[in-house]
């Protein structure tokens, strides 16, 4: 996340990369600013992997711990880790969830090969499930970060003899027998089960997956069964590395490639009708209710957005920019299977331009100074040294300054969204501005320092935006929906359906930050008669309470979600670490918990 500037901080050390497509960054001497190199943060080092006696790599407790944090059972990482060995943390958090799915499955057999089996048994409070246990395991106590070095050997001179593999192949994922006779006998009897799975793939077809989200009917009469047979497979694909049949489109290429992004940037179809796609394929799994939304920087790596897309049923994302929408650009990606027809603005339509959204700049405002548009507003503003240099820079020449000077001044115009507000002056947007640009109402965040106010700001949705592709939902749920919101912010989410007459019954809302829940507690307060329910930290969302949550309430209509900060692209590249990190790891979350809500409400 972008920290704030203090009037004190020399704002030329911070590095941007602007999202506006013709954004141009200067420091005071107007030279441009370099990127760091990149780190490979999947490479194993020292931090993460500790040797014992033998000389064999064991995880070290804090790297168990950090995926304990991110809600997986202890055992299952441990078991995750040792399968995993040195293909990376992208490659454990897929095997996490593959084992998460596979405990999750009430028709899966938890056989001896299951992973969660030892979960069942350290949770389980009954004797009798103790029973299944070894002898080893039975008689420990409590268990250390790492391996026990008895039960690992057994388990891996179990797992070595081929017919455990057919067994754990057969029984546990799915497979049939005798394709899965055929892959051992291709890829040898060392194959590990991954190979011996993309194996089985290759050898299948592929087709019949896609289903057209029109179709919803048929998925639910007559073709409810196959559907599920076909999620099981498609989620078991995702987490070996395989792919649905079909073009990826902008998704193929190189994971550190930047992403191509449309031009124009207007998503499936547009208010004024830019662009008019009203139909698409999904895969039929992801046919909703529930329905689900996910939002995240448009300029995340390739990679980034590759994984984002495989979690969440191969949908290629919509990318929109919210230029299109208000006065200042916000380049986003959505995925998401809310149908595309029938969709509308809000109303009144907001400005588009600088000038028609602040009409008393117009009058400061240099003829030399092309914008009519903001780029996209960021988590801070410019220091007060940086709007001293520029008035000094103007005062000391003619006007209208030489380009060299005009140069520099539009490059910290563009990179801080500067306003002209008196001969040679410049100001940074206040919070209530920003709070107009995103569609939330006025005051939405006031009582906080002016600090948190950009912060959270930064870090929101677009209303009109997000509210253009919720609007399908207002005749869909006339008497009004239940919501799951993960990682909250400031509420925009919530605006949105107020904002579109959408009564919210219940609201689950997740958020970290104490001053966002307050904000969005407030404003439900003085709009709301429905029931918000705030959650402070995701790890406690567990799949028991999900299903207690579903029970009580009757299910939920819509799961929705976003990066919570700008980790993935933006300004922030001194702390940008992709989906392994802190903030924008919860990602992983999100998909958990809507894989919670899909399975329990399919049961129940």
């Amino acid at each position: 996340m972008v920290h704030w500037v203090s009037d004190d901080e020399d704002s030329d050390k911070f590095e941007w990369e602007s999202d506006g497509e013709d954004a141009v960054t200067f420091n005071a001497a107007g030279s441009g600013s370099s990127a760091l190199p990149s780190t490979n943060i999947d490479a194993p080092g020292p931090s993460t992997r500790v040797a014992n006696g033998n000389g064999t790599a064991w995880p070290s407790a804090s790297s168990v711990q950090k995926y304990v944090d991110m809600g997986f059972p202890e055992d299952m990482v441990l078991k995750a880790m040792k399968d995993n060995g040195d293909n990376g943390a992208d490659s454990l958090i897929e095997l996490l969830l593959t084992y998460q799915a596979i405990c999750n499955d009430p028709s899966v057999d938890k056989g001896s090969a299951s992973p969660c089996v030892p979960q069942a048994a350290k949770d389980s409070d009954d004797d009798d499930d103790l029973e299944s246990w070894d002898d080893d395991d039975a008689g420990e106590g409590n268990r250390g970060p790492t391996f026990d070095e008895s039960s690992d050997e057994d388990f891996l001179h179990e797992m070595s003899q081929i017919d455990e593999k057919v067994d754990y192949l057969v029984k546990v994922l799915g497979f049939p027998e005798a394709e899965v006779t055929m892959a051992v006998s291709r890829c040898g009897q060392d194959a590990s089960i991954s190979v011996l799975a993309d194996s089985i793939y290759a050898s299948q077809t592929a087709g019949g997956y896609c289903g057209n989200s029109s179709d919803h009917e048929d998925n639910l009469y007559g073709g409810r069964k196959k559907g599920m047979s076909m999620e099981g497979n498609k989620r078991k694909r995702k987490r070996f590395g395989g792919q649905a049949q079909g073009s990826r489109g902008p998704l193929d290429g190189s994971d550190d490639e930047p992403m191509r992004l449309p031009k124009p940037m207007a998503g499936f179809n547009l208010p004024n009708g830019l662009r008019s796609v009203n139909n698409r394929l999904l895969p039929g799994p992801a046919i909703g209710p529930p329905y689900f939304y996910y939002e995240n920087v448009a300029l995340a790596p390739k990679g980034v957005w590759r994984k984002i897309s495989r979690f969440l049923y191969d949908i290629d994302p919509e990318f929109v920019d919210s230029k299109y929408f208000c006065a200042a650009a916000r380049k986003r990606g959505y995925i998401h299977n809310l149908p595309l027809v029938n969709r509308s603005p809000l109303l009144p339509i907001p400005p588009k331009t600088i000038f028609d959204a602040f009409p008393r700049a117009k009058k400061w405002w240099p003829s030399w100074d092309p914008r009519r548009q903001f780029n996209c507003l960021q988590t801070c503003v410019a220091s007060a040294k940086n709007l001293e240099r520029i008035r000094l820079a103007l005062t000391n020449c003619e006007d209208p300054p030489p380009a060299t000077v005009q140069n520099y001044v539009l490059g910290e115009c563009k990179k801080w969204n500067l306003v002209w507000v008196g001969l040679n002056k410049v100001a940074p947007l206040e919070p209530d501005e920003m709070e107009f640009l995103l569609g939330f109402p006025k005051d939405h965040t006031r009582g906080i320092s002016r600090t948190e106010r950009y912060r959270s700001l930064g870090n929101s949705f677009q209303v009109d935006t997000v509210a253009y592709h919720l609007s399908v939902l207002k005749d869909m749920f006339p008497h009004g929906m239940n919501v799951l919101s993960l990682f909250s912010g400031i509420g925009g989410a919530e605006v949105a359906l107020h904002r579109l007459g959408i009564r919210m019954n219940y609201v689950i809302s997740v958020e970290k930050s104490e001053v966002n829940r307050t904000i969005l507690k407030s404003w439900w307060d003085q709009t709301q008669t429905g029931n918000l329910i705030e959650i402070s930290d995701v790890q406690t969302l567990t799949s028991e309470k999900i299903e207690a949550y579903i029970r009580r309430i009757g299910g939920f209509d819509l799961v929705i979600g976003g990066s919570p900060c700008n980790n993935l692209a933006g300004s922030n590249r001194h702390h940008r670490d992709g989906l392994e990190g802190e903030q924008s790891a919860l990602f992983f979350h999100y998909f958990r918990i809507l894989e919670s809500v899909k399975e329990i409400m399919g049961r129940l």
